[in-house]
């Protein structure tokens, strides 16, 4: 008896000294395959500099769809991380149509706020129903606040697709959050103007995103003829340049400026048609108009690079809709039909700037050809295999809609760059040739820089209601949401070598959900095993204690 209460006694002295030791060292062990509850130092580094109080209020808490209670669990999981990493984020799960006294009056205001519900669809025990769901949080900071969507849509994504993508998104989302509420010195970036290029209610939802991180103004390039070098230093105090769908000529020293600011390390993003044609036009014009080739000048700046603008345009069977009105007066009806010429493109998942983003539109765009030489090229869009190019001038009519396109004719076309990422050590065009404007600080070689050009300069072009700009890659005719702003967003950040935020998108999780179908038609013999097998165990367990305590003692 005596020696069976010293083994307790050691073993209760064990048990406190471990739980003493666990107050001074705590440890986190991550056996997942996928490592998706450790997080990146690029995300740890977001989170450690928030000095102040961060409060996150998740908004998914109450009764939720089996997939939604998925998501919450993930996120969960996920602030805890962050949490650990620094302690005065803290976060709290919230109903917010817990009162359903005040439950319209709750959904008006979050939309309003900006978060839009999603509407879910459940089938359970052959019963459907619907709810609204707010996958959102909240992460307040002192004074400011910043929404964060949890659930990441893809078009066609089932529902393990698309928890898939919205669990990848979480670090990043989250980490992109404190990065806007963190940052205390911003880059600077120039929008483009003087050549025709988009009025800034058109790019308004971009310039509203990117606010958060760099600051932004307006440049033009007007004065290059009288004091070329003015403007020159002008154009150096930004660390970036955007250039938006211009439809006016740039001349040779407009062109030299913008050269010398690429020279001296400036970072910029083209974006460029090389055809001349808006829809507005064929809806103004009795459903038909010419598209024609527009002469930007600026071949022989991007020949220099490697790239060259063509002037065909691409007509792509995975395309996005229009909206066009049939039948008269009372009878109208709107209905989306397809349109070859606003290709859809899915990302080529090759590089941070296009990994995990939804599908993008772009309108009448033409393509580009890459060029050996000594920089090193990446394609960042690219059409479907299945289209093809239509040499301009060419006629493009409504009318076509109602035709049956000829798939022969897009068999082994197919794959045209649309967009492409140019980096290495920058020479000046203007090299070895006679220089348009004479400049003090003139150079013909330059820093290792990166630039990008998109060959549609609608892809950052937001819609209007009212006229008030909407979300960047909104359509409001077929309320679809593509990807052109994240993936403007990302072009963004990369060029400002903001790539440690960026790096987040490239991790891949996995996260295993049940078969519905096999639950239901399972039920009951999974519910046997798991009630049944442990207290069959469980009786003939004690059954065999109880004979080898009778034979023992019998003995």
């Amino acid at each position: 008896m005596k020696k069976e209460l010293t083994v307790l006694a050691i073993g209760i002295g064990v048990l406190v000294v471990v739980n003493l030791l666990a107050n001074f060292f705590f440890i986190r062990l991550d056996l997942t395959e996928d490592q998706r509850y450790t997080l990146s130092q690029a995300s740890i580094a977001t989170a450690q500099q928030l000095e102040g109080l961060v409060v996150i209020d998740v908004l998914l808490e109450g009764p939720l769809p089996s997939e939604f209670e998925k998501l919450k669990t993930e996120t969960s999981l996920l602030l805890e991380q962050f949490a650990s990493k620094n302690n005065n984020i803290s976060y709290e799960l919230v109903n917010p149509l817990e009162d359903p006294a005040t439950r319209e009056n709750t959904v008006a205001q979050l939309q309003q706020f900006g978060l839009t519900p999603a509407n879910v669809t459940i089938e359970e025990n052959g019963k459907v129903s619907q709810e609204l769901v707010f996958p959102w949080a909240m992460v307040n900071y002192r004074d400011k606040t910043v929404k964060v969507p949890l659930l990441k849509n893809k078009l066609g994504s089932n529902t393990q697709d698309r928890i898939n993508n919205s669990v990848q998104q979480l670090e990043y989302a989250f980490a992109d959050a404190f990065i806007k509420l963190g940052v205390a010195e911003k880059k600077r970036i120039a929008v483009l103007k003087g050549n025709g290029e988009l009025d800034d209610i058109y790019i308004a939802d971009y310039l509203t995103e990117i606010k958060e991180y760099y600051n932004i103004g307006a440049i033009t390039l007007d004065s290059v003829a009288t004091n070329p070098q003015r403007v020159l230093d002008q154009l150096n105090g930004f660390d970036m340049i955007v250039v938006a769908k211009p439809t006016e000529a740039f001349s040779d020293g407009e062109k030299y400026i913008l050269d010398q600011f690429m020279v001296n390390g400036g970072k910029s993003l083209w974006l460029v048609d090389k055809v001349a044609m808006q829809l507005d036009s064929l809806f103004n014009d009795k459903g038909s108009n010419l598209a024609t080739a527009k002469d930007l000048g600026l071949g022989d700046l991007f020949f220099k690079y490697g790239i060259r603008l063509r002037t065909e345009l691409v007509n792509d069977l995975y395309n996005t809709p229009i909206v066009l009105a049939t039948g008269e007066n009372n009878e109208s009806q709107y209905n989306p039909l397809p349109w070859v010429y606003h290709p859809m493109v899915f990302s080529k998942n090759n590089h941070p700037i296009n990994s995990n983003i939804e599908a993008l539109r772009l309108q009448f765009t033409g393509h580009l050809d890459t060029l050996k030489n000594s920089y090193e090229k990446t394609i960042l869009l690219q059409s479907s295999p299945l289209s093809k190019l239509e040499g301009t001038p060419t006629t493009i009519s409504l009318n076509s809609i109602g035709l049956q396109p000829d798939k022969e004719t897009y068999i082994n076309q197919g794959g045209y760059s649309l967009g492409v990422l140019v980096s290495g050590n920058f020479q000046s065009a203007y090299k070895n040739r006679v220089k348009p404007l004479d400049l003090a600080t003139a150079k013909e070689q330059g820093p290792y820089n990166k630039m990008i050009v998109i060959s549609d300069g609608d892809i950052i072009r937001n819609q209007l209601r009212k006229g008030q700009p909407l979300p960047l890659g909104y359509d409001k005719w077929t309320n679809t949401t593509y990807g052109n702003k994240e993936f403007l967003i990302n072009c963004t950040n990369f060029l400002l070598e903001d790539t440690g935020l960026i790096n987040i998108r490239n991790r891949k999780v996995s996260v295993p959900l049940l078969d519905v179908e096999k639950i239901a038609s399972q039920k009951s013999k999974w519910q046997l095993i798991n009630i049944g097998i442990p207290v069959i165990f469980t009786i003939l367990l004690g059954l065999v204690l109880q004979y080898f305590r009778r034979r023992y003692y019998k003995v």
